[in-house]
């Protein structure tokens, strides 16, 4: 019995959820909690930090309109201290970035450490501490919180030089991670990102059921194999003299039918644009068949049929889901590759390209390909994944993934290939057993040691491509998986990835704590009865952090 992660994608576009004026308050009680004496700073300011992030589309939608292979964006900078830098022009469609490339809920942390200066906000002069008719006092000035992985300019000013040791970090979490709750079994490890030094372990080296957290392999291993700016693309293919039309599946599973394609690849774009093509040449009815055999093998999961993930499959619209959902559990078509080549047909149709009923096929070295559509690029569907836990772009991965470095695309070639390409980045996969892309599989295992690895290695500054692991996890408070989380805690300074299954419960992700420092953090546990215990005391054990310079 697989316990679903319940949480809804409740962006108006498919990538952000949009912060609403909710975050001042939440940031408020985050300082509170974080650093006590900060909270009264980060309540006088809030109004200010109440920031909208508004996602016009997947990022880069429009940056890359040329098509599917324009540009060449690039992630310039590594992992920071408090934070991570992106180039300006991308940060604005990023997420919950504002133009410096600050994570917001990170800056407005920054907002409430620094005491002075800002804007007046329009209040009237008053040299109070108050303000006329409830206005807020101005806004002190945000300290950056970002810089280079071993750089020296723009630290959060009370960063230290010195590290958090192991006896402060087991002071403090060796009496969380007792709790009962916590279940029988469970490990942990703490790193700085910074310099990659193990600060605290328990058990970090015993592999256990990871649940979603394999996400952070999936994701690792996938760009690492095709690169942030790869694409998946449909297309069409018209054979020749017999007028078949095959609709051809490129393994891209955020391929979309509906009216607001939100900036993926649009099932209705394809089909008109394939119409116009066909009635040019004098063609009003064709033979409609789909080709899905890029993906071999079963599409049905080792759990069998279930809400949390569609038969996987080449070909797909709105992962076969049956009501208007965009995430989290959801009734699936039996057969979406068949569902998907139906409401094409009828799109076809639409356009006046008569069909028959379409059937499987396959597409040969002849057709002549019609219309593609393309997937934003592949960092930006990580990002999707990651943030709202997205077990059906999990499994298209690992298995694109295989594709890529020759392996067999389904579930054991997809766990094959995850687990070759992080051996081939030196991360430490003893232990580590891979079974599907999502974590849905109770067979799969990880450490904590390489959860943490995996987290480090995607903010080095010499591989940025892989930087879309650490931005695409969900914000504490905000975003994703994590947006109903820590509303009394550690709000905007926690970012990671959760994972739940019957009797499993994991995180792991980055914290700045304190002092202004990044940590990547990974926490396991099995045989717990209580999932909503298990999930609170997980959060403490987080929120502990970013509140400890532990030293």
């Amino acid at each position: 019995m697989v316990v679903p992660e319940l949480r809804p994608w409740r962006a108006a576009r498919p990538h952000v959820v949009r912060i609403t004026d909710a975050v001042g308050p939440r940031l408020a009680r985050a300082a509170g909690i974080v650093r006590p004496p900060l909270a009264r700073a980060a309540a006088a300011a809030k109004p200010q930090l109440a920031r909208l992030t508004r996602a016009a589309g997947p990022p880069l939608a429009r940056i890359t309109k040329a098509g599917p292979h324009a540009g060449d964006w690039r992630y310039t900078a590594g992992a920071a201290t408090a934070g991570l830098a992106l180039a300006a022009g991308v940060v604005t469609a990023a997420g919950p970035w504002d133009t410096t490339g600050q994570r917001t809920a990170e800056r407005d942390r920054a907002v409430a450490l620094g005491h002075a200066g800002g804007t007046d906000h329009g209040r009237t002069d008053d040299s109070s501490r108050t303000s006329a008719a409830g206005a807020p006092r101005p806004a002190p000035s945000a300290a950056s919180v970002l810089t280079g992985l071993g750089g020296a300019a723009d630290t959060v000013k009370s960063a230290p030089d010195a590290l958090p040791t192991t006896t402060g970090l087991k002071a403090v979490l060796d009496r969380l991670l007792a709790d009962p709750a916590l279940g029988a079994r469970h490990t942990a490890a703490v790193v700085d990102v910074t310099t990659g030094k193990s600060l605290y372990g328990s058990g970090a080296d015993t592999a256990l059921t990871p649940a979603s957290t394999t996400k952070i392999a999936t994701a690792v291993a996938a760009l690492s194999a095709m690169g942030a700016d790869h694409r998946l693309t449909t297309r069409t293919a018209l054979e020749p003299d017999t007028r078949e039309l095959v609709l051809v599946g490129g393994g891209d599973p955020t391929l979309t039918a509906r009216a607001d394609d939100g900036g993926w690849a649009s099932l209705r774009t394809l089909a008109a644009t394939t119409a116009r093509t066909l009635t040019t040449r004098g063609i009003t009815q064709v033979t409609l068949s789909y080709d899905t055999t890029l993906f071999p093998g079963t599409p049905i999961h080792p759990i069998g049929v279930n809400p949390n993930l569609a038969p996987v499959t080449a070909l797909s619209a709105d992962e076969g889901r049956t009501d208007d959902s965009t995430s989290g559990p959801a009734t699936r078509v039996s057969d979406p590759a068949a569902d998907a080549t139906r409401r094409f047909a009828a799109l076809l149709n639409a356009a006046g390209v008569k069909t028959s009923a379409p059937g499987p096929s396959k597409a040969t070295t002849r057709a002549q390909t019609l219309a593609t559509v393309s997937s934003p690029p592949l960092s930006t569907v990580i990002e999707r994944m990651l943030t709202n836990s997205d077990n059906d772009i999990a499994e298209a991965l690992a298995r694109q993934t295989a594709l890529a470095t020759g392996g067999r695309a389904d579930f054991a070639g997809g766990g094959k290939a995850v687990l070759a390409q992080l051996k081939k980045l030196g991360l430490p996969v003893t232990g580590a057993a891979f079974h599907d892309g999502s974590g849905l599989d109770r067979a799969d295992r990880l450490t904590a040691h390489l959860l943490t690895a995996l987290l480090v290695k995607a903010g080095d500054p010499r591989l940025p491509a892989l930087r879309p692991v650490l931005t695409g996890l969900p914000v504490a408070g905000f975003t994703g998986t994590l947006s109903t989380r820590y509303a009394d805690g550690a709000a905007g300074v926690v970012r990671a990835k959760t994972g739940t299954l019957t009797g499993v419960n994991t995180l792991a992700g980055t914290v700045v704590d304190q002092d202004g420092r990044l940590l990547a953090f990974a926490l396991l546990t099995s045989d717990t009865t209580d999932p909503t215990a298990a999930q609170t005391a997980l959060d403490k054990a987080a929120t502990a952090l970013a509140g400890c310079g532990c030293r």
